[in-house]
């Protein structure tokens, strides 16, 4: 079955017509609306048109935020706060008229991982997306956990100060997110913060830049303890790191050395979970978005 994929991030729709065998027949990408939800279903109603061509028979949606999949509705937009409390699905549905099934995108990648990625031989994982938040999606026996309100794995909302009241700065979200280890080497630096980006961390890394070093191990340390914490709640064999930092070997060098202190230091036994990179990359999405639309195709259907 052609489908036409969309990953919906807070910069560019991402998209593509996968065939039956999870090929990518087309790719690209276009910006994401920033004005209203009745924007964002034009936007996808358009590529669908044009994918028409290549015979999709319907949609795959991944996008941020809290999604309650079995009804199409957004819970919570994530970093399209516009599609709050919206029914993104049926809306989509009047306007292409074929199967439409949406998901989370952490979830998503979680999907692709569980699959035939870096967790398809164990039973219990957890991906860790690291981008301009952090996405979380948990694999239980095999399958995806949702939660009872479609919100298991939302691991950026995790508060990270017991001494004043809650705050976006204060969740490891905001904390651990790519846009905080580049603020950090900008200040260091004394550079502005739009010329950062985490390419050029890595290059700083690469080249033996003490401070790009510096910030990289700082941040690692967070992320580490943070992933020690959901071992001991969640226990699973692997934890995988996505995001397009991920595809840095030395990010996970750093975060397997810190975990691994912790390990060592910490005053009670526990078992260790293994960290890996996801297979698929920048492309998780897309592919678990594929999977969870052919997963659940059977209780879908055209209104």
């Amino acid at each position: 079955m052609n489908l036409l994929v969309t990953d919906i991030g807070g910069t560019f729709i991402k998209y593509a017509v996968m065939d039956g065998e999870m090929r990518f027949l087309e790719k690209g990408k276009i910006p994401t609306p920033k004005t209203c939800h009745e924007d964002l279903v034009e936007a996808l109603g358009q590529l669908y048109d044009k994918a028409l061509a290549r015979g999709v028979e319907g949609l795959a949606i991944c996008l941020p935020g809290i999604i309650d999949s079995d009804r199409g509705h957004v819970l919570m937009g994530g970093a399209l706060r516009y599609n709050d409390g919206f029914d993104l699905g049926p809306a989509l549905q009047k306007r292409i008229h074929a199967p439409i099934y949406m998901e989370n995108d952490a979830k998503c990648a979680a999907m692709a991982e569980a699959a035939a990625g870096s967790l398809s031989d164990v039973k219990d994982g957890l991906v860790i997306i690291l981008g301009t938040m952090i996405g979380g999606g948990i694999i239980k026996d095999g399958k995806l956990w949702r939660g009872k309100h479609f919100s298991a794995g939302e691991v950026s909302y995790i508060s990270t100060d017991r001494d004043h009241e809650p705050a976006r700065e204060t969740v490891w979200g905001n904390r651990s997110s790519v846009l905080s280890l580049c603020r950090a080497y900008a200040k260091e630096k004394g550079l502005p913060e739009h010329r950062v980006s985490g390419e050029l961390v890595f290059e700083a890394v690469a080249d033996g830049d003490a401070a790009a070093i510096a910030c990289l191990d700082a941040y690692t340390k967070e992320v580490a303890v943070q992933l020690f914490n959901l071992q001991t709640i969640l226990d699973p064999e692997r934890i995988a790191i996505g995001g397009g930092i991920s595809a840095q070997p030395v990010l996970i060098e750093y975060i397997r050395k810190h975990l691994n202190e912790w390990y060592e230091t910490f005053p009670y036994p526990i078992t260790r979970a293994e960290i890996v990179p996801c297979k698929f990359l920048n492309d998780a999405n897309l592919y678990g978005a594929y999977q969870c639309f052919v997963a659940n195709a059977g209780s879908k259907s055209e209104d």
